[in-house]
């Protein structure tokens, strides 16, 4: 598909919706699309789609992989999609059980609708969580005579109100996605690249093709060594039953233990490690003062080598040459600079230390700078886009005109109706608009603006994805607390509700519609598919609230980690409500270098050739790497090396492999690292 001027889609190729369907001529009006589509690609009618097992394995699917994405995203800021995730593993799962039981095998439309349904549990209700309610934890004040440890995530936050809030904006994403599916799906034919690479998937899988059986194993086999993985980093002290095991498998792998007390040889020995340490080497590359700096060291995680896979080469170089900046160059400048300045009255010294003032925390003095740069990326490289802005907001009609009588009695039944959004938005914006009064105390007619601008902002979003496959989830949240810093000011809560309410919305939609654009080429019925999305949003509801007291218990245990995208919102709520004075100097002149940087980049990428883009520095890489342990920025590095190297030696199996391979990592490495962290809490708690 190649885009021409008017933001429609002309075909140049073979047809998007596979072998034996007739492309769609180039000058066909609306009109005529739908007519071809019906007559050439929809077989919703022929062989089974919405069914229960379809539903109950997307929707078991989607919880699992709704608490992967909520470890991925506290530890690296990053969500990613699960509909090729979960369709390759059902697939797995469904080849094996069908044989066994008798039953028939899933339908590719089955398949599709199970896809649906676990997009909207994994993917579309854990951003508000883990960014509005993350940074709401975080900004939290701290009663007088708790420690953080004992301020628990539930006292900030009851759980009726997080289940509440996530649901809606998750059903409202899904209502919000019905007036922009037929516009931007079946008319302009927008390409949302990752649902016609899912739509490919899902063909070569039900085509029992070689390479597309193999690449469903190589994903499970990724599974299966992430768990692995994340079962032998498991520390000590974290679940009895494996301190156990550790104890006798350290009689051969030494560095997992130590003596119980150094003056007292006789005391025993204590498990302090699994068999894969963590962190290489334990104290850091470096010390400064005799003390440590967190994060500066390996991470041996498979997730962050997979991501570093999946992302390339540009954003991890980049990663790298920002952490380099910051661990090598900036955060060692500045420490002198606080030595030399500690005796000065009012000097507020720029590197935190953390762990009883043993350890220097260099991220937390360099997410200003990192947030500003990505903060002022998003919102340049948005305004780029001002054309797809213009195209969502002056879209053709759906005029009927010239279409067969029976063709559009058949479309309106199988089409999503419009009256199904304003059914579904009068419940969903009364609730929205009763949480915002009564947890946020946002007035009413704030509350208003918020939720209509969710639907600007989600129109917006929704395009964006379907040009580039990109969605601009950080620019949306950030544009409605601009707003609510204006609307609201001095004002902390109200201004990442309303920004959570956007952010989520827009993700959901944008979401949704790619897993709407997947049904679309394959000929599945868009009410049916509808119909799953919005079960999926209560099945990942149901799982990601429990999920979110049992991984952040705590405000102390949310502080621990690294949270990129959470942090981000917190601290320009902060700016934006407090002002600049409670920051260092050289905070502010790191917000001033990295906001300069986040225009400079996006603009000098749009005037570059073509052929020199790839050798800019990615705004996001470098924005992230201020706000990650350097680890992150190594691992990830490694990992996009890996891939490339691979493409080198035989391009073939790399183009077949890598992805599935790194997302296999991913999913089964958080997952199993989750569930583990989950169940030490609930130990914790009933111990």
């Amino acid at each position: 598909m190649a885009s021409i001027g008017n933001g429609e889609q002309q075909q140049t190729g073979p047809s998007p919706f596979g072998p034996g369907v007739p492309p769609i001529p180039a000058d066909a009006t609306p009109e005529q699309k739908d007519e071809h589509w019906f007559k050439h690609v929809y077989v919703g009618d022929k062989m089974p789609q919405l069914t229960l097992r379809a539903v109950l394995t997307g929707g078991v699917l989607g919880m699992l992989l709704a608490a992967s994405n909520l470890y991925t995203t506290l530890n690296i800021g990053w969500a990613f999609g699960v509909a090729i995730t979960s369709s390759v593993i059902s697939f797995v799962v469904w080849s094996v059980i069908t044989p066994l039981v008798g039953c028939r095998k899933m339908t590719i439309l089955e398949t599709n609708c199970m896809a649906s349904t676990a997009s909207a549990a994994g993917y579309s209700t854990g951003s508000t969580i883990a960014t509005m309610f993350g940074a709401l934890v975080l900004t939290a004040a701290l009663p007088e005579g708790k420690t953080a440890e004992e301020f628990k995530t539930w006292d900030i936050h009851p759980a009726w109100l997080v289940a509440t809030f996530t649901l809606a904006t998750g059903l409202m994403g899904v209502f919000l996605a019905i007036p922009m599916k037929r516009q931007m799906i079946n008319h302009e034919q927008l390409p949302f690249p990752s649902g016609i690479a899912a739509a490919e998937t899902l063909r070569s899988l039900y085509s029992e093709s070689k390479e597309a059986l193999l690449k469903a194993y190589v994903l499970i086999i990724g599974l299966a060594l992430g768990a692995l993985v994340a079962v032998l980093r498991t520390g000590a002290g974290t679940l009895e039953f494996l301190d156990n095991i550790w104890m006798r498998v350290g009689s051969v792998l030494p560095w997992m233990l130590a003596p119980k007390d150094a003056n007292n040889p006789e005391a025993g020995m204590s498990v302090v490690s699994g068999p894969i340490p963590e962190h290489l080497p334990h104290d850091g590359f470096k010390t400064i003062n005799g003390k440590q700096i967190l994060g500066y060291s390996f991470d041996t995680s498979v997730l962050l080598v997979a991501a570093g896979m999946i992302v390339g080469m540009r954003v991890s170089l980049s990663m790298l040459l920002g952490s380099v900046l910051l661990y090598v160059w900036l955060g060692p400048q500045l420490i002198a600079m606080d030595d030399a300045n500690s005796a000065t009255a009012g000097y507020v010294a720029s590197i935190e230390t953390v762990g009883g003032g043993t350890v220097y925390h260099f991220p937390r003095w360099g997410l200003w700078g990192g947030t500003a740069l990505m903060v002022m990326a998003s919102l340049t490289a948005l305004a780029f886009q001002w054309k797809t802005i213009v195209r969502a907001f002056a879209s053709k009609g759906d005029g009927q005109s010239g279409i067969g009588a029976d063709t559009e009695a058949a479309m309106k039944g199988v089409e999503v109706p419009f009256k199904w959004m304003v059914i579904g938005m009068i419940p969903i914006t009364i609730c929205m608009l009763i949480i915002q009064v009564i947890a946020f105390d946002i007035a009413w007619w704030a509350g208003l603006i918020a939720i209509g601008m969710s639907f600007v902002l989600s129109l917006v979003a929704s395009r964006a994805t379907g040009e580039t496959d990109t969605t601009p989830i950080g620019a949306m949240g950030k544009v409605m607390q601009l707003i609510f810093a204006l609307l609201k000011p001095g004002q902390m809560v109200p201004n990442l509700a309303s920004a959570g309410i956007a952010a989520n919305s827009a993700s959901s939609s944008a979401d949704l519609l790619t897993d709407l654009k997947v049904g679309y080429l394959l000929g599945a019925n868009p009410r049916r598919q509808f119909l799953a999305q919005f079960y999926g949003v209560f099945f990942g509801t149901l799982a990601i609230v429990p999920i979110w007291y049992l991984m952040v218990p705590s405000k102390a245990a949310l502080e621990k980690l690294p949270a990129p995208a959470t942090q981000t919102w917190a601290k320009v709520a902060e700016v934006l409500t407090k002002g600049l004075d409670f920051l260092p100097e050289s905070a502010k002149v790191a917000i001033l270098v990295g906001g300069g940087l986040g225009i400079l980049l996006p603009i000098i990428e749009r005037f570059l050739p073509a052929r020199a883009r790839k050798f800019m520095p990615s705004a996001t890489g470098l924005g992230l790497a201020f706000m990650l342990p350097f680890y992150n920025s190594l691992a990830f590095t490694l990992g996009a090396v890996i891939a490339w190297v691979w493409a080198k030696v035989h391009k073939r199996t790399s183009d077949l492999y890598t992805i599935p391979l790194a997302s296999g990592l991913v999913a089964g490495e958080s997952l199993i690292a989750a569930l583990i962290a989950m169940t030490a809490t609930v130990i914790g708690l009933l111990s």
